[in-house]
């Protein structure tokens, strides 16, 4: 995955956040904002781009297994779900699954990053804009991970 300009962007405010005072936060919370949603959105955009490469077969398998939680297990539902997973290649079900694993750890992070900034703000603590500065630096890393999964599932074994 070739670096992106918006996350590394993104990767020079947060890393200088983490040493800013009170009055530099209030002043810079605003950009910040505006930065970090953007090195977001150019790695959703990235991830999108590399499944957009995968075989119909994996896109089927990763979207079995991201809406298959969202079902009822219960009754005819249950049943139905038992027998398509069935239908997919154990193999190609496994690097789906590991892909949706590094996709849902990363959503995780990413919204922890967010409801700590929110915090910060809403008590104006620069401890807490702080740690919400490394945990987007920590999401960052944790998406490209994922999406180097993603670019490797799309590999022909």
């Amino acid at each position: 995955m070739k670096k992106l300009e918006a996350v590394e962007e993104s990767r020079a405010i947060m890393t200088a956040g983490k040493e800013w005072g009170v009055f530099k936060w209030l002043m810079e919370k605003r950009k910040v904002r505006i930065i970090a949603d953007k090195a977001t959105a150019a790695l959703n955009d990235a991830e999108d781009k590399v499944k957009a490469t995968w075989s119909d077969e994996l896109k089927k398998a990763y979207n079995y297994l991201a809406t298959k939680d969202s079902d009822s297990d219960k009754g005819k539902k249950g049943a139905k779900a038992k027998e398509d997973a069935k239908s997919f290649d154990p193999e190609i079900l496994a690097i789906a699954q590991k892909v949706l694993d590094a996709d849902e750890e990363t959503e995780i992070q990413r919204l922890d990053a967010e409801d700590t900034f929110a915090e910060g703000e809403r008590q104006m603590s620069t401890s807490m804009a702080r740690e919400g500065a490394g945990k987007a630096l920590a999401t960052y890393d944790l998406h490209e991970k994922a999406i180097r999964k993603a670019e490797a599932a799309a590999r022909p074994k």
